[in-house]
């Protein structure tokens, strides 16, 4: 008798052509997912980069503005403009650093660098600032203006100096009421401050704007009028 044979199993199927495409789209799918997901991820991080350097550099730019800004006024011999040097003198002395001027865009002040006041502004104790194409400038002595702030790496789209000014009477302080018809009298304290705003763009990003708002308080307040001698 012949020995029955066991029958032989099915052979196995590979994928069909409509399966590796399909497959491949897939494939092709996923991989292109993670690829935005990549470039979403790095220009959010490079936009925070810009915006980062930004901030940093108008930080910089107000600190630096604001640190001249309180200077402004400071005058060697203050003492001078609250009394009279001598029962002769009908006035007190006015202080030559006193005058801030601001306008829209610009700003120029004094201060005094001498060891030994002299009374008299020199060319090197004048100061300003200024926007002028798209980069923030210092002046650095009576016409001498040099940038800084670099048009490659940030643009300046707006500079605004807003002053304010509030007056104290100190008639108080005065041992003697003033005479009537004395526009001199009493002394009074001007107390100044500037809100400093800066507007500015990445230079490689023009979306990327940023504002910078400072409000600055001036130390050396300005004292006008005198008491009764």
């Amino acid at each position: 008798m012949r020995r029955r044979m066991a029958p032989h199993g099915r052979r196995q199927r590979g994928l069909s052509l409509v399966e590796l495409l399909i497959g491949s789209a897939l494939g092709l799918l996923l991989v292109a997912c993670g690829i935005t997901v990549l470039l979403i991820h790095l220009r959010d991080n490079r936009a925070l980069i810009e915006h980062n350097r930004l901030m940093h550099d108008l930080r910089s730019a107000s600190e630096l503005i604001g640190r001249d800004l309180r200077r402004a006024g400071h005058w060697g011999d203050a003492g001078a403009g609250v009394w009279l040097r001598d029962s002769a003198a009908a006035t007190v002395a006015t202080n030559p650093y006193a005058a801030v001027e601001a306008t829209a865009a610009t700003v120029t002040l004094r201060y005094s660098l001498d060891s030994t006041e002299n009374q008299q502004v020199d060319s090197h104790e004048q100061f300003g600032f200024r926007l002028r194409s798209g980069a923030l400038e210092m002046r650095v002595g009576a016409a001498s203006w040099q940038s800084m702030t670099d048009v490659n790496t940030m643009k300046v789209t707006a500079l605004e100096f807003a002053p304010h000014e509030d007056t104290l009477d100190l008639g108080a302080l005065c041992s003697a009421p003033c005479a009537a018809g004395d526009a001199s009298c009493p002394p009074r304290q001007t107390l100044r401050s500037v809100i400093v705003t800066i507007t500015a763009q990445s230079a490689t990003d023009a979306r990327t704007v940023r504002t910078a708002r400072t409000a600055v308080r001036l130390r050396n307040d300005e004292i006008t009028g005198r008491c009764p001698a």
